[in-house]
């Protein structure tokens, strides 16, 4: 086994890398750029390199950097993760050349499963059934629509060095093929380094079933059962679980089969993934094989009794395969969520800040968290907006749905968004709940999975009211208890005081009006839609249980809500919900609302990659002005209404901020 190991990533992965590293006795190197300099990674490794400024290819990407620090630092190996260097065979190759082992495949693997296009071709000699497509070299506008009008549309522009739904798009008609293809190049080129792309038919209500799979420099190789990963939004993975439900022994078994025989075909060694798109008859068809750990990989851990690093680092040593397929066993039901910051509200926009509130529900043998970040932590636009990966196992595939739903609503984030919310409503669904899956899954329940928002309750502004006087009384403490001036309630001379709060949700203003009593309050305030004067008054009652937990009582209904404060914003979890509302200063302008007339601005930072028509053109509503690229994936921001462009405030390659006024835009019949 190895003495000392570099981890070539960041966040999540390189954090679970060195648990299973500190276990095993072996230390390890973080590397970090500039906006990692305090990351959960770095504190918490044993040694810690810089390698660069905040962008990944100044940072992460520089291969020739992280060989150094290896060499530097007396590491015997480097462990990529994914993502990043994981599938550069180059990188792989340049590792050996320095005396360093690559813990991954072999370059040779890595270059024949690298390219989606040379993969197919490789598994179509093998006999292996495939997607129809086209996976050709000639990559000219002029072929790939020709070949997309022969197979027919919908079709599937993808990204050939691509993963991650990254340079990847759906195409529905002719008339789109072209500007899809020039974003997925774009995309492509931005992520992977290479435009080049394949086209596929688009198969209606498929399921993505992927197999994991082992091998070891013995010519040992084993699969470790399938993962369902279907539900996806842009293409990438939102839940994923093993064992694929509704699989039965036979097709496991030809999967399983056809995946080794991908492994073999290569020279395969180490841990990889084989990728399988299944038609609602039964029947499958290669996508393509990952030659890494996947992101999803906790699910088979769970479902195994294995840990996966553990064998990349055996067999990257040297060692055979732990088991003998005929040893790994098969035990309940694991399914994972991916905890990002976005905005599912907005086509799943991904967000940054800092993460000023965040809690996480306990560990457990049935519930597991992978993360990268603690409270006070910031997502950068510079990375994945990854939060946590939330794992749950049970017996059977409704306990584990059951486990991840509760864990869920213990999942607590304030300060930017995030789709905890939605992840609720999606497990709790009746199509997933049903297994009722196929890739397209969050599309066809969108009416179900984004309801129209629901009026607050009304006790939900009691518990924020109740939560700050609480605070307030035990942080006055008992300095001056028992008199007047060591009061926080205020003191009247003719009657008991009557504390006022007042909040703000979505526009919506309330006033909570509270007065001490014994045991409580007594707890008044206008219900929503009501006349003005019209008041409902109730004995309350709050009791703190944690800094941010609390156990309340309004009337006869009982509640355990979390709360948190920051600034003017009191952050109430409930069992099922979220709500952030402002507190208002009764003495300070309110209502003030800033805008940016006749223009289109920026929703979150970003790379400006291409203006798409030019100053004084007349443009239609919903046509396309400009792409935005963030976060590796690209945001197309089109004319609000019928206009003109009267120009742009930016040029290609720019860096913009959050709110930056992008397109000068005149709307018609406007004389602004």
């Amino acid at each position: 086994m190895f003495k000392k190991i570099l981890i070539a990533n960041r966040g999540e992965i390189a954090c679970r890398i060195q648990r299973t590293a500190r276990r095993l006795g072996v230390a390890s190197v973080a590397v970090y750029s500039d906006a990692d300099a305090g990351a959960l990674h770095v504190r918490q490794a044993d040694e810690a390199f810089r390698i660069g400024p905040p962008p990944a290819r100044e940072s992460y990407l520089r291969a020739a950097a992280i060989i150094a620090a290896a060499r530097q630092l007396g590491a015997e190996a480097i462990h990529p993760g994914y993502g990043f260097l994981s599938e550069n065979a180059q990188f792989a190759t340049d590792c050996a050349a320095a005396g360093l082992v690559f813990i991954g495949p072999p370059p040779a693997a890595i270059n024949a499963m690298g390219s989606k296009s040379a993969a197919k071709a490789l598994m179509e000699r093998a006999g292996v059934p495939l997607v129809p497509g086209y996976h050709g070299d000639d990559q000219s506008v002029a072929t790939l629509q020709r070949e997309a009008d022969r197979i027919g549309y919908p079709v599937l522009i993808k990204a050939s060095a691509g993963g991650g739904g990254k340079g990847m798009r759906r195409v529905e008609r002719a008339a789109d093929f072209a500007a899809a293809l020039a974003s997925c190049q774009r995309e492509a080129a931005a992520s992977f380094g290479d435009e080049r792309v394949l086209v596929e038919k688009y198969l209606l209500r498929p399921r993505h079933i992927e197999m994991q799979i082992f091998a070891d420099s013995h010519g040992n190789a084993v699969h470790l059962f399938e993962r369902d990963c279907s539900v996806q939004r842009r293409h990438q993975k939102v839940l994923e679980e093993a064992p694929a439900p509704n699989m039965d022994g036979a097709r496991r078994a030809q999967m399983g089969a056809a995946a080794l025989a991908a492994a073999r075909a290569v020279g395969y060694v180490g841990a990889g993934t084989v990728e399988f798109i299944a038609a609602p008859e039964g029947t499958f068809h290669f996508m393509e094989m990952n030659t890494r750990l996947q992101v999803e990989h906790p699910v088979t851990e769970m479902i195994t009794g294995l840990d996966l690093v553990e064998w990349q680092l055996r067999v990257a040593a040297g060692e055979p395969l732990p088991l003998r397929q005929e040893q790994v066993a098969l035990r309940g039901h694991a399914i994972e969520a991916r905890i990002y910051a976005e905005d599912p509200e907005r086509d799943f926009l991904p967000c940054v800040g800092k993460l000023e509130y965040l809690a996480m529900p306990a560990g457990s043998a049935s519930v597991r968290i992978d993360s990268g970040v603690v409270q006070g932590d910031a997502i950068s636009p510079y990375y994945d907006p990854m939060i946590a990966k939330l794992i749950a196992w049970g017996e059977t595939r409704a306990q584990a749905c059951t486990r991840l739903s509760q864990a869920l609503a213990g999942f607590h984030i304030a300060g930017l968004g995030n789709n905890v919310q939605f992840l609720s409503r999606l497990v709790q669904s009746n199509a997933f709940a049903s297994a009722d899956l196929d890739t397209a899954l969050i599309e066809r329940e969108h009416a179900a999975l984004f309801p129209p928002a629901a009026p607050v309750p009304d006790d939900m502004f009691a518990m924020a009211a109740m939560y700050i006087v609480a605070r307030e009384r035990l942080a006055a403490g008992s300095a001056a208890m028992g008199t007047a001036w060591g009061s926080v309630e205020g003191w009247r001379l003719n009657g008991p005081a009557d504390r006022r709060l007042q909040f703000q949700y979505r526009g919506e203003q309330r006033t909570v009006s509270l007065q001490a009593v014994a045991g409580g309050f007594l707890l008044s305030m206008t219900p929503a839609g009501a006349a003005a004067g019209v008041a409902t008054t109730r004995r309350a009652s709050l009791t703190l249980i944690a800094e941010h937990d609390a156990r309340a009582t309004v009337g006869d209904h009982d509640y355990h809500v979390s709360v948190a404060i920051r600034d003017s914003q009191c952050e109430v979890f409930s069992q099922d919900a979220h709500y952030s509302f402002e507190r208002l200063d009764p003495l300070a302008h309110v209502g003030e609302v800033m805008s940016v007339a006749g223009g289109v601005c920026a929703l979150m930072p970003g790379r400006v990659v291409a203006l798409l028509v030019k100053p004084g053109a007349k443009v239609s509503k919903g046509e396309p002005l400009l792409v935005l690229e963030a976060m590796k994936m690209e945001q197309t921001f089109s004319a609000p209404a019928d206009g003109v462009c009267v120009g742009f405030n930016v040029a290609i390659g720019e860096q913009v901020v959050e709110g930056s006024e992008l397109v000068e835009f005149k709307a018609a019949g406007t004389d602004s």
